[in-house]
Parts: structure tokens; sequence; C-alpha cells
């Protein structure tokens, strides 16, 4: 970022973005959805597309999107946000069209409305933000949570004979027609959040191509529904979580 200069001579490394707005963040500390938030603000202001970006966001912890992103958004009925973006980027076809979702959102409730969006190859980016839990209603295990991880509905380990197997959601997308772009990224440390910011701004620029989707996969922590201090949410998240969700790229254009 431009360093900018401030009337008694002191450079300010950092400023917030025109695109985010001054309310303050109700999200757990250490939670990773306002970095993600802050990474697709950046992204929209540095482009310059702020009046051509309308974002959706659903039920759970996604919904306070609304409050913390100064563009247009679209509240839509849990797990039907891809479906409503559709709606929104076939009626409006040069805006900039993005949901944000959560994994009980996206992979659960949302399975077919996410699988039928990539497979038609609509040309929205969909957020998709794995903490492998249900955060918001009460840390109950979604379709991501781990085999053996404790959650609300799993007080003694998610077993496989009774629960199955954690859906890697993002794998499966890959593999359909309709997917442009997909990768995975997290954002728990600094060299992470460079990362997940440039993926962001590819998959922005992707959907002027008009190619197919673009998905994105954050693997985040949630510090309040694993019953964790920020800090040990992270090693955490780097010991357990990462080697069943491999970071990087697992669909790229070929140009």
């Amino acid at each position: 970022m431009e360093l900018l200069t401030t009337t008694n001579g002191m450079e300010v490394v950092y400023q917030k973005p025109p695109t985010l707005t001054d309310t303050p963040l109700r999200y757990c500390p250490g939670c990773g959805h306002g970095v993600v938030h802050k990474l697709l603000m950046e992204v929209v202001d540095e482009m310059k597309i702020q009046d051509q970006t309308i974002g959706v966001a659903p039920v759970g912890c996604s919904v306070f999107a609304y409050d913390y992103m100064n563009i247009d958004m679209q509240e839509a009925a849990h797990g039907r946000a891809s479906a409503v973006a559709t709606g929104i980027k076939r009626i409006l076809p040069d805006k900039y069209v993005f949901s944000y979702q959560g994994d009980g959102d996206l992979a659960a409730i949302g399975t077919a409305e996410t699988i039928h969006t990539v497979n038609r190859g609509e040309n929205i980016l969909i957020v998709f933000i794995n903490n492998a839990i249900y955060g918001m209603t009460g840390g109950q295990m979604a379709p991501t949570t781990l085999l053996g991880m404790v959650t609300s509905t799993t007080p003694f380990g998610r077993e496989q004979q009774v629960m199955g197997y954690p859906l890697k959601i993002t794998d499966l997308v890959a593999q359909l027609p309709g997917a442009y772009y997909v990768t995975r990224q997290a954002v728990h440390t600094v060299q992470a959040v460079r990362k997940a910011k440039k993926a962001i701004r590819n998959a922005f620029v992707y959907q002027t191509r008009r190619q197919g989707t673009c998905f994105i996969e954050i693997v985040s922590n949630c510090p309040s529904g694993w019953k964790m201090t920020p800090v040990e949410a992270n090693d955490w998240l780097e010991k357990n979580m990462l080697p069943f969700y491999p970071l990087g790229d697992l669909k790229v254009p070929a140009s």
C-alpha cells in the first residue's frame, strides 16, 4: 500500500478503505471473518469498483457483513446466497457479484444451490468460510467438522460410523466443468493473509472473463465455538485443519 503523509509529517502505513464502514466489529476476538472482510473491501477499493460491486450474505456469522461492507448488499435465506447471487448477476451482468457464506450454510442446507450454481458456471465469486463448525447457533457439528472433533452436538468427537466423513466441498466443486477458478486459502498468518488477498483479487479479475464460477475457500478458526483462545485456535487450525484441508489452488485458468 502506498505510504501517506499526514500534516505532522508522520507516515501512515495503513488506512481503512472507504469500502469498510465505521461500525465496530461484533465478531469474537480472533475470528477470521473480520480479516476476510478487510481483504475483500481492500481489493474492491484498489480496483475502484465500489459502485459496481454487489455482495450477498445469508444466515450465520456471515450475516454481519451487511454492517461492515460499504457496498450494495443483499440478504438471502439460509443456504440460498449463491442462488440469489445468480439472479443478480443475470439481471446485472456487468456488476461484480459475490456471495459470502459459512460452512454450515454453504455445505449443508445450501449444498444443492452451491453445486448447481457452479455446475452452471455462473459468473460470480463464492467466498466460503470454513471453520468446521456452526459458529453462530451454538457450536454444532457442521459437514466440515473433522473426525474426532468435539462440538456441542458431538461431545465425544465426530464418529465416522454415525456422522460420516467431513465434506471437502471445495474439492467437489473443483471437479465441475463450470468452475473456472478454485482455491483454498487461510488468514491465520501474515503470509496466508497476503496469499488470500491475491486470490480474491484474481477472482474479481477472472469474473470479467465470463468463463465460469470463481470459488475461494478460507480455512478459518472459531475460538468461541472451539472453546479456545485466539492463539490456541490458530495453533489448532495449523495442526489439525490444514492437514485435512491443504492450502493452495485446486483449479486455475489455463492462461
